[in-house]
C-alpha cells in the first residue's frame, strides 16, 4: 500500500476513532500516537503535536487507516 500524506486534522480524526492520542517520547522531541499505556511516552495536546510536526518538518502519512509520522517529502 502507498502511504499518502494527510493533514494534522485528518490524523486527529483517525486517531480519535482509534482511541489514540498524540504523545512525546520522554526526554526527546520524538512524537508518535499512543493509547496512553506506555511509561516512556507523555501525552501532549493536539496544538503541541501540530507545532512539533511543523518545527521538525514532519508529516503524518496514512494507508488503510494505519498512520506513520515521517519527514516531509519534497
Amino acid at each position: 500500500m502507498v502511504m499518502q500524506p494527510i493533514t494534522p486534522e485528518k490524523a486527529m480524526e483517525i486517531a480519535k476513532k482509534k482511541g489514540l492520542k498524540p504523545g512525546r517520547v520522554k526526554g526527546t522531541t520524538g512524537i508518535q500516537f499512543t493509547k496512553g499505556r506506555n511509561d516512556r511516552l507523555e501525552i501532549i495536546d493536539w496544538d503541541e503535536f501540530r507545532k512539533t510536526l511543523s518545527k521538525r518538518r514532519l508529516q503524518v502519512y496514512e494507508s488503510g487507516g494505519w498512520m506513520k509520522i515521517m519527514k516531509k517529502k519534497r
